[in-house]
């Protein structure tokens, strides 16, 4: 079995906007928008150790199909309306053919 996976589409439901986040040359930070569509938003709450393994409370997950940032790192936040949340951490699942089967942020 060599192709892609069927994605549920029937599980994108909430309007969300994905920012990446830098600072420019003068210092100041720059929200730029590489999403803006339908995801899967889990409100279930985890904690996991970060990297000075510390417990950090994370509020949830979002999946959205496709790779949304091809092949550059993903960080900054996330908008449902007016509520924002920051990117804790991003994971991309793969088909078996290679290809990037969803964008997977986890949020503080």
């Amino acid at each position: 079995m060599r192709g892609k996976l069927p994605f549920p589409h029937w599980i994108l439901k909430t309007p969300v906007k994905v920012y990446l986040t830098y600072t420019s040359e003068n210092g100041e930070p720059i929200e730029k928008l590489i999403f803006d569509g339908l995801c899967c938003h889990d409100e279930k709450m985890r904690q996991k150790l970060d990297k000075e393994r510390r417990l950090v409370t994370l509020s949830g997950k979002v999946i959205i199909k496709g790779d949304i940032n091809p092949g550059k790192l993903i960080e900054g936040l996330v908008k449902f309306g007016e509520i924002e949340r920051p990117i804790f951490s991003a994971i991309r699942p793969q088909n078996p053919d290679g290809s990037v089967f969803s964008s997977e942020l986890e949020l503080m």
